[in-house]
């Protein structure tokens, strides 16, 4: 347990010195975005799905947060064949009616390898409609193939990429020849937070009520929420 500390602390200390920049420029675009009406969607497969759904609906998190789910790219649906799915060339075509992209609309692609066929076409399609895209990627993994017929990875396709440096395999701790101690989940949540958080500051410096979830389970006045979720349930389905 003390290993595992150790080394994720490690870890966010590296992200925090070598993706401050890139989560910093890429607060800046998004507020741009969020401040003309845009929302942020997330798209993930298998356990990079769980991180989209995180920042859902999310006590303290932003209100304008979409997560694009496809059941059949979810581990609840079976996780063997979430995997299978996440590999298969047809699979976002086919499920084109799960996405809605608008002007000032903001696509978060999450993906540790970056090499799979469902995390580059969602690249893809976000980029054909002109919002800005978002890669949350390890870069450890670029020399890694891509599986995409194009021949390109995801950090080809995106405008910006925030690397994991999520070690390849995820884990963090060895014993003999078997890796364990999975990081991306832990990792990956840190930075969307640490961008949402980043987002949330540069807001307050031009507006006055913030697009900010408040919780529920703390007794008090919930018209701010009801009023929040009035102002995009046109777009994103709180139900």
């Amino acid at each position: 347990m003390d290993a595992y500390f150790l080394e994720i602390q490690k870890l966010m200390q590296v992200v925090k010195e070598q993706e401050y920049a890139q989560i910093k420029e890429a607060a800046q675009l998004i507020v741009q975005r969020l401040q003309r009406g845009g929302i942020v969607q997330l798209f993930g497969c298998g356990h990079s799905h769980l991180l989209a759904q995180d920042a859902f609906y999310r006590a303290g998190g932003l209100v304008p947060v979409r997560p694009i789910i496809i059941e059949a790219l979810t581990l609840h649906a079976g996780a063997m064949t979430s995997s299978k799915n996440e590999k298969d060339p047809t699979i976002i075509e086919r499920y084109n009616d799960h996405f809605d992209f608008h002007e000032n609309d903001v696509c978060i692609v999450i993906s540790t390898s970056g090499r799979n066929q469902a995390p580059i076409d969602v690249a893809f399609l976000a980029k054909e409609t002109g919002v800005l895209v978002l890669s949350l990627q390890s870069l450890a993994y670029c020399e890694q193939p891509t599986r995409h017929q194009s021949g390109q990875r995801l950090e080809d396709v995106v405008d910006i990429v925030i690397d994991t440096h999520i070690p390849i395999g995820d884990g963090l701790l060895h014993y003999n020849e078997i890796q364990y101690a999975p990081s991306s989940t832990v990792i990956g949540s840190f930075i969307l937070n640490a961008l949402i958080s980043e987002i949330i500051e540069n807001m307050a410096l031009s507006d006055e009520i913030l697009p900010v979830f408040k919780s529920n389970n703390v007794d008090s006045d919930l018209s701010h929420n009801e009023a929040m979720i009035t102002n995009y349930q046109h777009r994103i389905n709180f139900k």
